[in-house]
Order: structure tokens, then sequence, then C-alpha cells
């Protein structure tokens, strides 16, 4: 694992050119507000249409919290979107960290099974699901971090931060980690 494979940018995901971007989105997947809402303007039509198609696990859920699912990229500049369910910030002691870390951990199994080499993650959660951003950063930064050192089947990560505390935060624990 290098540190060149894993970067903190203060971008808009939907204009990131890799193999996929995650969409921290709702179990219904069929678009929201936040980074979901953003990405399904950018893909198009067709992104809405594809998540309809995603089979219901139960009433209204098509991925549930802690799962992904993942479709064609459409319009936007990735390939591929993996849509992944984060928790809802309930206070810390119903398993969130769990459920989080569960997320990208599935997401990172997707790109491995579609032999993804470049992705990156919005800060899962951290919106109105109201995860403290910190902790979610941490978990993130962790999760991937044992992935490529377990697995180093990915040439890229990219944390795309919405804002400058966001990007501060990621950048201090990568570099934290990297010591």
């Amino acid at each position: 694992m290098s540190i060149s494979q894993i970067q903190a940018v203060l971008k808009d995901i939907t204009t990131l050119r890799l193999d996929a971007i995650v969409n921290a989105a709702n179990q219904r997947l069929l678009g929201g507000g936040g980074v979901d809402g953003a990405i399904h303007r950018a893909a198009g039509p067709q992104l809405y249409q594809a998540c309809l198609k995603v089979p219901e696990v139960a009433p209204a859920v098509r991925c549930p919290t802690g799962e992904a699912r993942i479709t064609p990229g459409f319009n936007l500049p990735a390939k591929f979107v993996i849509h992944t369910v984060g928790p809802v910030w309930e206070g810390g002691n119903l398993g969130e960290a769990e459920l989080l870390a569960s997320c990208y951990r599935n997401c990172l199994k997707l790109a491995r099974e579609n032999a993804i080499r470049s992705i990156a993650f919005p800060a899962i959660s951290t919106g109105v699901y109201g995860y403290p951003l910190e902790q979610a950063a941490k978990i993130a930064v962790r999760i991937v971090r044992d992935f490529l050192i377990e697995v180093n089947d990915l040439d890229q990560v990219i944390f795309a931060c919405f804002d400058a505390r966001a990007l501060h935060i990621y950048q201090a624990l990568l570099e934290r980690t990297n010591g």
C-alpha cells in the first residue's frame, strides 16, 4: 500500500472521472437530498430507472443500512455508482460505528467484484443522518487502509470532501496514519 493510493480532495464527487463513485443513499435508492440528489441529477434519469430495477428486500427497501448496490454511472464521468446506506446517528450506542464500517467494506467488496481500480467516497452519514464528521472519517480511513493492506487491488481511493473542514479532517487522518 502506498500513500499515493489514498487522497482527500475538495471536489464535487459527481465530477470525478474514476471507475466508481459512492453514493450516500437512502434505503429506497431513488434519490434524495445532499450527495444522493446531486448524483442522481448528474447521472440523469437512467440512474433512477436502474435503481427502480434493484429488487426490494423489504417494502421500500432496496438497500438495507450497511449494505451496498451497484449501478452504471450513466451521464457521470464515473463508470459506476456504488450506492450504500449509512446509519442515522442516534448517539453512538446503537451499532452505528459497525454499520458505517460495513458500508465501506461492502462498497470495497463490490469494487473488487467489478474490477474497479479507482473509487471516490463521500463522507457517508455525515449530512442529514447526523454522524459526527471526525468519528465517521476515522472509520472510513481505517476501513480503506485495512482493505488496501489486505487486498491492495485498488490504484486510487479518493475521499471527496464537501468543505474545507472535512478536507482538513481527512488529510490530518491520512497524514497521522502514514507515520
